[in-house]
């Protein structure tokens, strides 16, 4: 507690926090905007998404937009110049651009400010620079653009109240350690959380792109480059089915097996690309988990004659051979796609790269049509 006091103390001393009832994250107006109030703003909406369904974007004529994540956020975005409404209520979280010192916990947003050319407004990182995989956001805090800032269970406040954070970005991990943002929004940082990964259909994950445009003042450039990743994939969305079976899998330290639900949007994923994922009876005590563990046994009878196996190496290192897979588990040499050679393992920046999602399905379904098509994410062991 008493450590708090004096990070709020630091707090009033470095942003002047005394101004007043409209103090906010942000920069302040360039020029002195008209008065406006909450109750006088007229948002229509929301504008048309395509898959995307955890939030939803709602626009005003003067500029302001309102932005709903979940069924617990609301966002109330600024014009730059525009003034803070008069009576927003305390529930809704204010964002004020440009955004220029964004601390960023949710790893897999990073995609999204590299592709809108926005690195510039991350200031704040969870991770260190050894953790990316992303040459955009290795290369930014190589160059001291972007500052390691503390985990999302134990931020840096001091380095975030010194850099004035104008937004904290994290991911659905908070909600374990609710107190973080509790504090954080009790130092006056605006903080939202990421629900991309709650999507239910892969390309609505994608489309979080236009949720960032939204905020950061991009939507013409991220409208056009989500419709430009949905052109890309429509020839493999429109074709039949390639008749292929697939097993997304990896091998646990005990030697059981980790696989993904049939609900889960790798498995969705490979369900778009034209193959059939190989899945498992979902066990009521899996819960709302992804994936589940299943014994090996219990794999080798539901994924022996997949046409296609591929290993999920973001978990425990990439596999440099075939041999390295049988190591963990001999009895994989008995399997269909080991003897045809159909064996693939997936890179290690897979989970950063989330829009690159459509070159995963690209990738599936080139390995199931052999159409020659070199593989973005998949290596194949031999």
């Amino acid at each position: 507690m008493k450590r708090l006091l004096t990070l709020i103390l630091a707090a009033l001393l470095l942003c002047g926090c005394a101004a007043g009832p409209e103090k906010t994250a942000g920069t302040e107006p360039s020029v002195q905007a008209e008065a406006v109030s909450w109750d006088s703003l007229t948002f229509s909406g929301p504008r048309p998404l395509q898959y995307a369904r955890e939030f939803a974007i709602y626009d005003e004529p003067s500029g302001y937009r309102k932005i709903t994540v979940g069924t617990d956020q609301t966002i109330l975005v600024v014009p730059e110049g525009g003034r803070i409404p008069e009576g927003v209520p305390a529930d809704v979280t204010v964002l004020r651009q440009p955004l220029e010192h964004i601390y960023l916990v949710a790893s897999a947003a990073m995609d999204y400010f590299c592709k809108l050319d926005a690195v510039d407004s991350i200031r704040l990182s969870s991770q260190k620079e050894s953790a990316w995989y992303l040459s955009e956001a290795k290369q930014a805090m190589a160059e001291g653009k972007i500052l390691y800032a503390g985990k999302y269970s134990a931020p840096d406040y001091e380095t975030i109240l010194a850099e004035n954070c104008d937004l904290a970005v994290e991911n659905a991990m908070i909600y374990h350690t609710p107190d973080v943002l509790e504090q954080i929004r009790g130092l006056g940082i605006p903080a939202i959380v990421d629900r991309s990964s709650y999507e239910s259909h892969p390309l609505g994950r994608m489309e979080w792109i236009k949720f960032y445009g939204a905020i950061l003042g991009k939507d013409g450039e991220a409208a056009a480059y989500y419709d430009a990743l949905l052109n890309n994939l429509t020839p493999v969305l429109d074709q039949e089915p390639t008749g292929k079976t697939v097993a997304f899998f990896y091998i646990t330290a005990a030697g059981a097996v980790n696989v993904r639900k049939g609900s889960d949007y790798i498995s969705k994923s490979i369900s778009l690309a034209g193959c059939t994922p190989i899945v498992f009876r979902e066990d009521e005590d899996t819960g709302a988990n992804a994936s589940q563990t299943v014994q090996m046994e219990a794999f080798y009878d539901g994924a022996i004659d997949a046409d296609i196996l591929i290993y999920n190496s973001t978990v425990d290192g990439e596999l440099a051979n075939l041999d390295d897979l049988l190591t963990k588990a001999p009895l994989l040499a008995d399997f269909k796609a080991v003897k045809t050679g159909q064996v693939w393992c997936i890179a290690k920046n897979f989970y950063q790269e989330s829009l690159a999602l459509g070159d995963f399905i690209l990738d599936v379904n080139a390995v199931a049509d052999e159409n020659g098509r070199e593989p973005y994410f998949l290596k194949q062991l031999k």
